[in-house]
């Protein structure tokens, strides 16, 4: 063992934040619409042709990034629970399931009574303050400083939607700061600097935060809106990846085998300019995170201040073909997530299992030593995170979905829902299995398939599998009561998964493929 790993160990006996000790503060930083691969620290953890699937060595720098992971933990498998903005980000403020917020789809408004992580904490005496996109009070749009607070105390620098590119704030309190021919906010980056560009200036009002508040236990959330599109971004930024040899990625240069329409390779056309600025938004997150990791330090505050990164959704950036979420893959669905917590989890931890945005709250609290006063239905994972490992009971199974939302309730822009379409799986670190009210099953093996371009769902040799996924697929359904399970095709589909027989004859196809709206190869979207 070496020396750090000791140390580290060592600390561990004696955390402190034991009773009667100083909380520690909680400082979360939450990107939206990111791929896992272009953080260091993941790429650290793949073979490299899955670490550079945009070509040999193409990659983006992200040292204060992997900081966090190196001095903390890194979850390996860590998915959004819904890989869509509204109800991923429903799911990681209240550990419950977005059908159970009333937030199941983008631009529907959480319900009052639901506790967030942050309530919790500003009950506890915490100071709480949120900067940036909340995506969480209905159709408003920028919408500063929503009424309906859930426990953000300073929610000044809140926005409900958008992604804006440039603010401004002056005596009446901040605002969009470009205009189109109406005088209406758009995503314009004219004129954005180091101050305006939005990724800087909620980095500013982070560490006003921070100096403000250093002498009490504070929790802090910074959601910035970047890197989803539009791909653009200021300079020295927006020109500084453009001489990489981008290539397309493998999965999408292959139809793949049995694929349904949620999980098939489309003929999307890469755009290696949109890959630059994708790459030059994240470079942008990661030397402001650089900035807020040196206030922390210079307020003396760093070692009892835990630090969450993660993001609310992946992109695939070409991956299949496509752009954007809202699909069970791999670049749409897995997410980063980092946590420095120092004194309760040892440098260099890195957690297997598969876990979601809805265990994110009871864990946190847990890992604080702060009383979860709300039964939620996402895990504490905490005990993986402290130990490395996961305990003898541990069940490695993270359950993720989208849509089913209410009938007649708003439809996101981007096409991402109608009616009682979606997807519902249970994940673990090798396996995913899926099914849909209006597609066939799936069953993807990563392990050897990583490209999730092989449908193994009638494989003989892995009947046993769906059977076990299966089974907690429906206890799942019991349990949580998602919408999708009430679908004709998702109860055949699952009774013959659960059941002894081995050939398997699907429902009759329904008119509409599901997909065919979801991360199509088209263009960043313009809004959620």
């Amino acid at each position: 063992m070496n020396l750090a790993r000791l140390l580290s160990l060592l600390a561990l006996v004696s955390p402190p934040f034991a009773a009667g000790a100083t909380k520690p503060n909680l400082l979360v930083i939450q990107t939206d619409e990111h791929n896992f691969r272009t953080l260091g620290c993941y790429r650290a953890l793949l073979p490299a042709e899955q670490a550079y699937v945009w070509g040999d060595g193409v990659k983006v720098e992200t040292p204060n990034l992997d900081w966090i992971a190196q001095h903390g933990a890194i979850a390996d498998r860590y998915y959004a629970t819904s890989p869509v903005c509204t109800p991923s980000r429903a799911s990681l403020m209240t550990g419950r399931y977005p059908q159970n917020t009333g937030a199941i789809q983008n631009d529907l408004p959480m319900r009052d009574e639901m506790v967030t992580f942050a309530e919790v904490l500003r009950r506890n005496g915490y100071a709480t303050g949120y900067a940036g996109k909340w995506h969480l009070d209905g159709a408003g749009k920028p919408q500063f400083g929503p009424a309906r607070k859930f426990g953000w105390e300073d929610n000044r620098y809140m926005f409900n939607r958008g992604h804006w590119k440039k603010i401004v704030e002056d005596d009446s309190g901040p605002r969009v700061g470009t205009v189109n021919a109406n005088g209406e906010p758009n995503y314009a980056v004219d004129g954005a600097d180091a101050k305006s560009f939005t990724t800087d200036f909620l980095a500013d009002r982070t560490i006003e935060f921070i100096r403000r508040n250093r002498e009490k236990p504070f929790c802090w959330m910074v959601s910035i809106p970047d890197p989803h599109g539009p791909n653009t971004v200021r300079a020295p930024y927006d020109t500084q990846f453009l001489e990489l040899k981008f290539q397309q990625p493998k999965s999408a240069q292959s139809p793949g085998k049995n694929l349904p329409g949620y999980a098939s390779t489309l003929a999307g056309v890469f755009n290696r300019v949109q890959m630059a600025r994708y790459f030059g938004m994240v470079k942008c997150i990661d030397d402001n995170v650089g900035r807020v990791l040196a206030t922390l330090r210079e307020t003396g505050v760093l070692e009892r201040t835990f630090i969450v990164m993660t993001s609310d959704h992946g992109d695939l950036c070409g991956e299949h073909g496509r752009d954007n979420k809202g699909v069970p893959m791999e670049g749409s669905a897995r997410i980063p997530f980092l946590l420095h917590a120092p004194g309760v989890v040892a440098p260099g931890t890195v957690v297997r299992e598969a876990l979601g945005t809805v265990d994110f709250k009871p864990t946190i609290l847990a890992l604080m030593g702060i009383a979860n006063p709300t039964t939620d239905e996402g895990r504490d994972a905490s005990a993986l995170f402290r130990q490395g490992r996961a305990p003898a009971e541990w069940k490695d199974i993270s359950f993720v979905r989208i849509g089913g939302g209410p009938k007649g309730a708003p439809v996101s822009e981007d096409g991402e829902y109608s009616g009682g379409a979606g997807w519902i799986g249970v994940f673990s670190r090798r396996f995913k299995f899926v099914i849909a009210p209006e597609a066939g099953p799936s069953l993807f093996d990563l392990e050897n398939d990583p490209d999730e371009l092989t449908n193994l769902f009638t494989d003989p040799a892995h009947r046993e599998t769906v059977r076990r996924l299966a089974a907690e697929l429906s206890a799942y359904a019991t349990r949580c009561n998602d919408p999708l399970f009430a679908a004709p095709r998702v109860k055949a589909d699952l009774a013959w998964a659960a059941s002894s027989s081995t050939d398997y004859s699907g429902p009759a196809e329904a008119a509409a493929k599901a997909g065919k709206n979801r991360g199509k190869g088209k263009k960043k979207q313009q809004d959620e």
